[in-house]
């Protein structure tokens, strides 16, 4: 059995996380009612791949960076998507830390 790509497994995980169904989502991303449910489900299942511009109404509905859909290491796609929840100032600041702790 062939395993499910990091989009559809982060999809899924999101969506879920969220508390929303297949269809749900779907509609609030955009997509017709009548195939929403069959569309996330083939995301989710990762027969098909949404072209980009879906790929980031799916994130913001899920409100997570579209980013940590695609990333591939867990323990970095918990960071993303910890750090899409930060204001601009927040973020500068977690950039300053890190370097003072990468070049110490």
């Amino acid at each position: 059995m062939e395993e499910k790509s990091v989009f559809a497994r982060r999809l899924r995980a999101a969506r879920e996380a969220r508390g929303v169904s297949q269809k749900q989502l779907g509609i609030l991303a955009g997509i017709d009612q009548f195939v929403a449910s069959a569309r996330i489900n083939q995301y989710e299942r990762g027969k098909h791949v949404p072209d980009v511009q879906t790929a980031q109404r799916l994130a913001a509905e899920l409100s997570v960076p579209v980013s940590c859909l695609y990333e591939p290491d867990d323990d970095l796609a918990e960071l993303i998507r910890l750090l899409g929840g930060c204001s601009r100032d927040q973020l500068r600041q977690l950039i300053t830390q890190l370097e003072t702790l990468q070049s110490a």
